[in-house]
């Protein structure tokens, strides 16, 4: 009787994707992204509370303002974030998304309610999303699961 042979294991090795990019790479990357990222939506909220009317000095303004300081938060929350448990690191990112979808809705003129309505429900989505990838992908004590 003919048998299939035993299958010849590789050496134990960590199945981690590859890292396609150079370490200076990522380190454009980790300024780049949120600056560029905040650019989009310092426009979009300029964009939106001028509805369509002429560029004013003022709308400007609140552009780049709304640029900094949405650049600032993604910079902190991402250097932060990592170092809390899992529960605390997707209600951070749930903050900041409800927040910044309330704020941006409450440009288009919409009521107050209506924008914390709204911000509220894109930050309870997030906060499920990403406590489920959290969830899944890390160990209690918030390593990596590799």
């Amino acid at each position: 009787m003919a048998h299939a042979a035993p299958a010849v294991r590789a050496p134990y090795r960590t199945s981690r994707t590859p890292d396609v990019f150079s370490e200076r790479t990522h380190r454009i990357a980790s300024w780049a992204v949120p600056v560029v990222l905040g650019l989009i939506y310092g426009y979009w909220v300029a964009a939106n509370n001028r509805s369509g009317g002429p560029i004013t000095g003022w709308n400007v303004l609140l552009g780049f303002v709304s640029a900094i300081v949405f650049a600032a938060l993604w910079m902190g929350i991402h250097a932060l974030a990592p170092h809390v448990m899992r529960e605390l690191h997707a209600l951070m990112w749930a903050a900041f998304a409800g927040c910044a979808f309330g704020f941006l809705f409450s440009e288009t003129g919409a009521s107050i309610l209506r924008s914390m309505g709204m911000g509220l429900a894109i930050g309870a989505s997030t906060f499920g999303v990403l406590f489920y990838r959290y969830y899944t992908h890390e160990d209690a004590a918030g390593h990596r699961i590799r």
